[in-house]
């Protein structure tokens, strides 16, 4: 649903009611599958720390698929990374999130990434690794010194490549270790990250008013005009108040040719009480389209 304020397109969210069945069929959340990959990691624990006592976890191939499962109510939440501390934001994951601003974020999670090189055959043999492209560009120093000549091939996720290397001694993949265990691969590597401090966050995200609950809060927005300054206007009033913007992250509009979308993450004062109101109403006359996905807590998970 849509506000007029200052001439403002202000994306506001209906509530969805998630208590209705919650007795008798668990709450779905989608996450990008198939099982073993850091999505579901990252989504059991969401899960967990959200206290939600009965629930099912839904994987999906690609993760437009994933917010389009909470974005037509076939899940009543969902999981998807937004950045990595290497290869920066996830471009999938903003773009849909801005087509689809009925969204708001619940909660976040950090999760350490560590890959591990998976086949049934030798080190010696593989000419080809598989993994998604985000592993693959993660890892590219290890693969450019122990496998020079091999062919790197992208899949929808880690635990999808390391599902098509089980029948193969010339193919490899990129996955958790976990991953490998579940699926009978052996371990040629580990860890093989370029970055020891390879980290992953990760959003809950569902249908609904955006909670006042945390100390982040995440927004998006498209200036009125692409002319000199504009920006800077709307960052400097952000400064003026006081809080820190921890990350800035800029996709394009799909319009035309240098417009653009900007993903904010505010760190909020005080547990946040009133400070999104505050936010929203500074940056309103700056902005064409302003979306809040709430103010939430993040969490830092360590894995064993």
């Amino acid at each position: 649903m849509e506000s007029q304020r200052h001439g403002l397109r202000l994306t506001r969210h209906d509530p969805i009611d998630l208590t209705c069945d919650a007795l008798l069929m668990p709450i779905r959340v989608a996450f990008l599958g198939p099982e073993g990959t850091y999505g579901q990691q990252a989504a059991q624990a969401l899960a967990e720390l959200e206290g939600l006592a009965n629930f099912e976890l839904v994987p999906c191939i690609g993760l437009r698929s994933v917010v389009e499962h909470v974005a037509t109510k076939r899940s009543e939440m969902a999981v998807v990374p937004v950045e990595n501390s290497v290869e920066g934001g996830v471009t999938a994951s903003l773009d849909a999130l801005w087509s689809h601003p009925q969204l708001c974020i619940l909660r976040a999670v950090v999760l350490p990434i560590r890959h591990a090189l998976l086949s049934s055959g030798g080190l010696k043999d593989i000419s080809e690794v598989l993994s998604h492209p985000q592993a693959l560009a993660q890892c590219s120093g290890w693969l450019a010194d122990h496998l020079p000549d091999a062919l790197q091939l992208p899949t929808s996720s880690t635990a999808e490549a390391a599902r098509m290397v089980i029948d193969s001694r010339f193919r490899a993949a990129i996955a958790s270790r976990p991953t490998g265990q579940g699926r009978g691969l052996k371990e040629l590597a580990f860890p093989i990250n370029d970055v020891a401090g390879n980290r992953t966050r990760f959003l809950l995200l569902r249908q609904g008013t955006p909670l006042q609950r945390g100390d982040v809060a995440s927004f998006a927005f498209s200036l009125h005009a692409n002319a000199p300054g504009s920006l800077l206007e709307a960052l400097t009033c952000v400064a003026r108040l006081g809080f820190n913007m921890s990350r800035i992250e800029s996709r394009p509009s799909k319009r035309e040719l240098g417009e653009y979308v900007f993903f904010v993450d505010v760190e909020l004062r005080d547990g946040g009480v009133g400070a999104s109101e505050q936010l929203i109403e500074a940056l309103q006359p700056f902005c064409e389209h302003l979306v809040h996905f709430g103010s939430y807590l993040s969490s830092d998970l360590e894995l064993d």
